[in-house]
């Protein structure tokens, strides 16, 4: 594999306690009762499908989803790296002709203001997407398609790493092989149909 393209919550950062805690909180303060596993089943994809998902209704999408990210950015401090990413980043950058490429469900801004700037492994990816790239969002392909197509990748030389059945639907509707995250992933046991079960970061470098 020469082009290794990554989701980032769950499979770069551990952010689903940031998330999904408040997400919980949020909107049952709005009427919607929601159980925790449920909403586990939401983390990966873009944080308005995630409302639409979780049935909140249309006009109130955008005020929960203020709310909710400001009652979630209160724990941003709790949100690390997961062990072994970055020595994995850094040795596969290191690789003449390996391309390294975001794929993100995040806003840009979100992107640009929050992980950007706070995690030093950023600096090792030459391209990323983030959700307003693309109109369709995973479990579409386009984010992936565009990721791609930022590094003019082959795509039978190229594969998506991802911790959910979003990201797996994705990589295989955009005809590339996916490696699933699983020390990152809440579901696990929704990845068998993965090409690659990488149980740690490492095992990245077993494809290259």
């Amino acid at each position: 594999m020469k082009n290794f393209i990554f989701d980032v919550d769950g499979t770069l950062i551990d952010t689903i306690g940031m998330y999904i805690p408040a997400l919980q909180t949020t909107l049952a303060k709005h009427g919607y009762e929601r159980k925790y596993t449920d909403l586990t089943k939401l983390f990966g994809i873009t944080a308005l499908d995630a409302l639409r998902d979780a049935g909140v209704k249309s006009d109130e999408i955008q005020p929960i989803f203020k709310e909710w990210f400001t009652l979630a950015y209160q724990n941003d401090d709790k949100v690390s790296v997961f062990d072994g990413i970055e020595e994995i980043l850094s040795q596969l950058y290191a690789i003449p002709d390996i391309k390294l490429v975001i794929a993100t469900s995040k806003t840009e801004d979100e992107f640009v203001n929050e992980f950007l700037p706070k995690f030093s492994i950023a600096n090792y990816f030459d391209a990323y997407v983030t959700a307003g790239d693309t109109k369709k969002h995973k479990p579409e392909p386009d984010p992936i398609l565009a990721g791609l197509k930022k590094v003019n990748a082959n795509p039978d030389e190229s594969m998506y790493i991802g911790d959910t059945i979003s990201d797996l639907t994705a990589a295989h509707a955009a005809g590339i092989k996916f490696g699933s995250a699983l020390w990152g992933s809440a579901q696990p046991e929704n990845l068998g149909k993965a090409d690659f079960p990488l149980k740690q970061p490492r095992d990245l470098m077993k494809l290259v």
